[in-house]
């Protein structure tokens, strides 16, 4: 052996999840999305502990107070304990905030999650069995056709006094909408999956599995799955964003959890009636779902160039 191989042998090998992180640092968006996110994600989680106001408690004395920003320029009631004011019921905004975004977050997150089960499930089947190809892109060009907005408001009028009765308000309607988004935003992630699959299921090394007689269950998830997790984690940040607002539009239309149960759009829309007076009330809910969106969709840009190893230089 030459000292040029055994120096070659000794040069340890640099895992591919580094050259990723290399090029979705490079993309200043992704960067800042993903510390916005990381932000916003423990403010919701660690807010509770950290700002131990209960956000429900009524105060009606201290009703209708003002950020504290506007408080100090001007002759309105303010307080350094509620440093985002109150509403009209005297509850904090600091608090409904947090306790908001944990359950945008929640349903978020979960949503995305059947969404993308879905989607990767239907786009594996109908790329990798011809016999299956015709019927489920039919059905999902079925599903593309539909009005998703009307269809939803729909579900939650046939759905949710069913199963409010059967689990409870809070989760009945959890359920409810969680399963109403995922089962409406499948139809992208499936059509990215289906046409990376049968392009990669022609490749050399799949088709060398296939001749030594390996079982099509073992090809999907060894030899194909691993190959489509690009598409399907740029799917999953798009989903993301797309749940988030599309929960934060059905609880602004009043279809969504209970008015005690706040959400971002549930705190938008409780406060559109007194927004000439208090347009902070709007701006922070407003803002915190735009930026989390915003935050999440710059991400999926990063993400979508660092998986690519033609943009690596790979």
């Amino acid at each position: 052996m030459t000292e040029t191989t055994q120096s070659q042998s000794t040069i340890p090998v640099r895992n591919q999840w580094w050259d990723v992180w290399d090029q979705f640092k490079t993309h200043r968006g992704a960067v800042i999305g993903g510390a916005f996110l990381i932000f916003i994600t423990l403010f919701v989680l660690l807010g509770p502990y950290l700002w131990q106001v209960d956000a429900q408690k009524l105060d009606i004395r201290n009703k209708d107070m003002r950020p504290f920003y506007i408080g100090l320029f001007a002759d309105v009631k303010w307080s350094w304990s509620r440093p985002l004011g109150t509403d009209h019921l005297g509850r904090d905004i600091m608090a409904n905030l947090i306790q908001g975004g944990q359950i945008s977050m929640a349903v978020g997150w979960t949503a995305m999650i059947l969404s993308l089960f879905l989607g990767t499930l239907i786009g594996v089947l109908a790329g990798f069995f011809k016999r299956l190809d015709g019927i489920l892109m039919r059905f999902t060009d079925l599903v593309l056709s539909l009005p998703l907005l009307p269809i939803l408001l729909v579900m939650m009028l046939l759905f949710r006094d069913p199963l409010r009765a059967a689990f409870g308000p809070e989760t009945g309607i959890f359920i409810l909408i969680v399963s109403g988004i995922g089962i409406t935003s499948w139809m992208h992630t499936a059509r990215i999956v289906r046409g990376d699959i049968l392009a990669i299921k022609e490749r050399e090394f799949v088709l060398a599995a296939r001749s030594i007689g390996t079982p099509p269950r073992r090809m999907i998830t060894r030899h194909l799955l691993p190959n489509v997790m690009s598409p399907i984690m740029v799917s999953a940040t798009l989903g993301l964003a797309s749940a988030i607002i599309t929960e934060s539009a059905l609880s602004f239309l009043g279809l969504g959890f209970p008015s005690d149960f706040p959400t971002w759009g549930k705190i938008l829309f409780d406060s559109v009636d007194r927004m000439a007076a208090f347009p902070e009330r709007v701006i922070w809910p407003g803002l915190c779902i735009s930026l989390t969106v915003l935050s999440v969709n710059y991400i999926g840009d990063g993400l979508r160039d660092a998986l690519d190893p033609r943009i690596r230089g790979l």
